[in-house]
């Protein structure tokens, strides 16, 4: 896995192209990584950046279903959610080069990660506990927190979660001096490195 360490700079000091002639995406980019970690909104910033359409999962699911995250979690259960999430986003990949973020279970399942390696690249936004907890300790639309120790349980979910995550393609380490701009331009570097632009 190719790490990324580097404070990120604007697109045409990443790839040496200006703005009228930046990098075309090859394939669907697909960010992973815990809660918290910002993939929405890096993944917004770089679809931006790039020039191609951002996605999802948890918002097309929630538009979908006409109820949020946490009202089918609690309607219908994980399980159930899953199963929905993987359909999602295999259609989602199947409409072609563009940004797209995940919930963080995601890419635990062993088929989504297989579909996302045969269709597009896999980008882990890598956020240590602390960072995390700060962003997500004062939010209830987090499902898997409703517990008497939401801390303990994040940072349970973290080290469960930690191995799948690594096996992403690209891995792009969050802090939280970096801005989102910053982090997009992170991501478009590594995307560059990898010849994931052309």
């Amino acid at each position: 896995m190719r790490q990324v360490t580097r404070r990120g700079h604007a697109l045409r000091n990443v790839s040496g192209k200006t703005p009228e002639t930046r990098p075309r995406l090859i394939r669907p980019v697909v960010l992973v990584g815990m809660m918290g970690s910002g993939k929405t909104a890096v993944g917004t910033a770089l679809a931006e950046r790039l020039g191609v359409p951002f996605r999802d999962t948890d918002e097309a699911m929630v538009d979908a279903a006409r109820m949020s995250v946490a009202e089918i979690f609690a309607r219908d259960g994980e399980a159930f959610f899953r199963a929905r999430e993987t359909e999602v986003l295999r259609r989602l990949l199947g409409e072609g080069p563009g940004v797209l973020s995940t919930g963080g279970g995601a890419f635990l399942r062993p088929e989504n990660r297989e579909e996302i390696a045969r269709r597009g690249v896999s980008v882990w936004l890598e956020a240590d506990a602390e960072l995390l907890w700060n962003r997500v300790k004062h939010k209830t639309t987090r499902p898997l927190l409703l517990t008497e120790n939401p801390k303990g349980t994040l940072m349970d979910l973290l080290a469960a979660r930690t191995p799948a995550y690594a096996e992403a393609d690209l891995r792009v380490r969050c802090d939280s001096a970096f801005s989102i701009a910053d982090m997009a331009g992170r991501v478009a570097g590594a995307l560059h490195e990898a010849g994931h632009l052309e």
